[in-house]
């Protein structure tokens, strides 16, 4: 009987042995193609937005096809279609996005935040996966800007 037991033992230390409980290959990540084309190279670095522009946009309604002006000198404008709108919690966060007819595959996203203080916060973003730029929405001394980033500044993959 003892001999049984003995065999049974070597047995399981040579099955733990052969068997891993975790594999130890790394996860697969894709790697940043940096060569991807860029989108808004005509387009200023920086493009500043008021308050008020950005409220104007936040309120079109979800179907509407029409051409929106970023900046207030309207020198940059954008068009497209308003894909979704939508209003939560009592109008304390509305969103709207927009998929641009001029910049492909890029979409518009807006977003206003009412703050439990009362204060207004703004968030957006103009974003085509298939390109290696894109803007983002900064705040800075109360002024609000898109500002152009490089698409790994913003997404890992």
């Amino acid at each position: 009987m003892k001999n049984h037991h003995a065999f049974l033992c070597i047995l399981f230390a040579f099955a733990t042995l052969a068997v891993s409980a975790q594999a130890q290959d790394k996860l697969p990540l894709n790697e940043p193609d940096y060569t991807k084309p860029r989108l808004f190279s005509r387009l200023p670095e920086s493009i500043p937005v008021t308050a008020a522009r950005a409220d104007e946009i936040i309120h079109s309604p979800a179907g509407r096809i029409s051409q929106f002006s970023l900046d207030e000198a309207g020198k940059v404008q954008v068009d497209g279609e308003v894909v979704s709108a939508a209003s939560k919690y009592n109008n304390t966060i509305q969103s709207v996005v927009i998929r641009t007819s001029q910049f492909e595959g890029a979409r518009l996203t807006l977003s206003r935040i009412v703050l439990a203080d009362g204060k207004i916060k703004y968030t957006g973003r103009i974003i085509s996966f298939q390109h290696g730029d894109l803007y983002v929405l900064e705040e800075k001394e109360g002024q609000l800007s898109f500002v152009r980033k490089t698409y790994y500044e913003l997404i890992n993959e």
